[in-house]
């Protein structure tokens, strides 16, 4: 079976305290749950650890019907590193996987991880046909001598923060929500690719990013946002959307480095979003265009003025 010869390769140095889910975005609700995690797994002298899944379960479970994710699989690994916590599980989420009774995935996770407690939220649910709600994983829990704690669901202005509430401000275009949801900036990170170099003719050159067809976006627009690469932060202006003015009708993301001076293709950057600026808009003539751009770069300069250290 894959998911024991996956587990069988993860070698915890003593007794575990878990988590699991997706955690797609590793948003503010998320990193909540993760650091009732760390704190009680310390307190019980017991390393932190997390269960996620790759692909997302959604996507094989409803193939047709897929959520665009917030984050990669290895932008969420790396946040779990970044943010402590000791052990990172990633099983590949499969039909066989799917159709695994919570009492064969518990045993699996006791035997392999040595697992002595998980924490989940309230809604939590496992196994084949989400058969594995709190009571049922108490009574195992009882049985194969593991703990169950049910921390309580975070909430901001009155909502439960989920990535389902991400994705509607993401599609509304509000970047201060999805930041204040989210506990981060919003970020596409990726390669840059070779364009038609339209940006350059125009004199402001973009950097295109290679993004997977999966990844959510902001609705098309233009955006304030500040770009990583090499380790260095640039004021940046995004341009997501089709390109109206000429016609193309592929969506691209682009962006224009305000003091940046140097070859970008082939590198990975990282864009963060701070502010939407405007809708994308079909200009009468590449003129027209040009002295729009030259005024969102001067709106950029002044909204990312205490951004950018």
């Amino acid at each position: 079976m894959e998911i024991e010869r996956e587990l069988a390769n993860i070698t915890p140095q003593g007794e575990t305290f878990l988590t699991i889910g997706v955690f797609d975005g590793v948003h503010a609700g998320h990193r909540y749950l993760l650091k009732g995690l760390q704190r009680r797994a310390a307190e019980r002298n017991l390393l932190s650890g997390v269960v996620t899944f790759n692909p997302h379960p959604q996507s094989v479970l409803h193939p047709d019907g897929q959520l665009p994710w917030l984050s990669s699989l290895e932008d969420r690994v790396t946040t779990f590193r970044q943010l402590g916590i000791d052990i990172v599980a990633v099983l590949t989420f499969t039909p066989a996987l799917a159709q695994l009774g919570a009492w064969d995935f518990m045993s699996l996770l006791k035997k392999h991880l040595k697992m002595r407690g998980i924490m989940v939220g309230p809604d939590f649910t496992l196994g084949r046909g989400g058969e594995g709600n709190i009571n049922l994983l108490r009574t195992l829990g009882d049985e194969m001598q593991f703990t169950v704690e049910v921390i309580p669901p975070y909430i901001i202005d009155g909502e439960v923060v989920s990535s389902t509430l991400i994705r509607k401000a993401l599609i509304k275009g509000d970047m201060k929500r999805v930041e204040k949801l989210m506990g981060r900036h919003f970020y596409l990170a990726g390669k840059v690719i070779t364009s038609d170099k339209r940006g350059r003719l125009l004199g402001f050159p973009t950097a295109n990013l290679d993004l997977k067809p999966q990844q959510a976006l902001p609705n098309n627009g233009i955006y304030a946002t500040v770009t990583q690469v090499d380790g260095k932060r640039f004021p940046s202006a995004t341009n997501i959307g089709t390109r109206p003015t000429f016609g193309e009708g592929k969506k691209t993301i682009e962006t224009h480095l305000l003091d940046y001076k140097g070859n970008l293709y082939g590198k990975e950057i990282k864009v963060e979003f701070m502010q939407k600026l405007r809708d994308e808009q079909r200009f009468s003539s590449s003129e027209e265009l040009k002295i729009q751009i030259d005024k969102d770069v001067r709106e950029v300069k002044t909204i990312l003025a205490k951004d950018i250290r």
